[in-house]
């Protein structure tokens, strides 16, 4: 009877300690997949948190900025009598300060190449009267495709193109807007083009704003997407733009090239 009792004591011992062991593992199953839980829940916060700073690269890069998906219309010119399109319809300049002009005497058909008559101002609007070629004086020279238009009641001529061993070679399209820019970049607020149409320019405007109120402008060296600054001759007034993430930061009066 001894014996059997303690056989018996050793059974429920051994259950006890399966039931414990069992209840440990369940436990420790528990843990496991406890961890797994907030180690997933940590990697979505992190998967949420990575979207959203390439979201905001992608707005600093632009993509999220209206003026990039902005297309004008381009024609494409490819001799004189495409070239002629330019007379279909006004034309706005799109880098003042840029493209040089001359006087265009329509008698003799001749441009005066000897004597600068001004430049074209960011944003103007032309009537180009005429497309034609002209051969600037020297025997090395090209000869020109000239757009003609008219200024302060004067007849002029600004080079879009030349000729060279009889092909065309015309670059109105990166001169020239053919629909209003005020419909092209109609998104933007009242108060920018209210500036752009003084010429001036302000705080939190982005470069194609500025190069549309003040002309064309030249990055200093080692300027970056991040920061950079753009020195402007502005027809003699000149001016420097600090950018920052693609926004003015800063602008004072300074010296061109310098």
């Amino acid at each position: 009877m001894a014996f059997a009792g303690i056989a018996q004591r050793i059974r429920s011992l051994s259950l006890s300690i399966g039931q414990l062991t069992f209840a440990s593992f369940m436990l420790l199953l528990a843990m496991i997949v406890a961890g797994l839980r907030a180690g997933y829940i940590l990697y979505e916060r992190h998967e949420d948190k990575v979207e959203a700073e390439k979201q905001k690269q992608k707005l600093n890069a632009g993509y999220s900025n209206p003026d990039y998906y902005v297309n004008p219309k381009k024609l494409y010119p490819y001799d004189l009598k495409s070239a002629r399109q330019l007379m279909q319809q006004p034309v706005w300049v799109k880098e003042g300060y840029r493209y040089t002009y001359y006087r265009y005497d329509p008698a003799s058909k001749k441009v005066d190449f000897a004597h600068d008559a001004g430049f074209l101002r960011p944003i103007e609007k032309l009537e180009i009267k005429d497309v034609i070629t002209a051969t600037p004086v020297g025997k090395a020279e090209r000869k020109q495709v000239m757009a003609v238009f008219q200024e302060d009641g004067k007849m002029c001529a600004v080079p879009i193109g030349f000729e060279a061993d009889e092909q065309y070679k015309i670059y109105s399209d990166e001169m020239f807007f053919v629909e209003d820019p005020r419909d092209l970049y109609k998104h933007w607020p009242a108060d920018v083009w209210q500036a752009v149409e003084q010429h001036q320019v302000k705080l939190g405007m982005n470069e194609m704003q500025a190069d549309f109120a003040i002309g064309m402008g030249v990055p200093d060296a080692g300027s970056s997407s991040y920061e950079k600054t753009v020195r402007y001759a502005n027809g003699g007034k000149q001016v420097v733009i600090v950018y920052h993430d693609g926004k003015a930061t800063q602008i004072t009066a300074g010296v061109a090239g310098k």
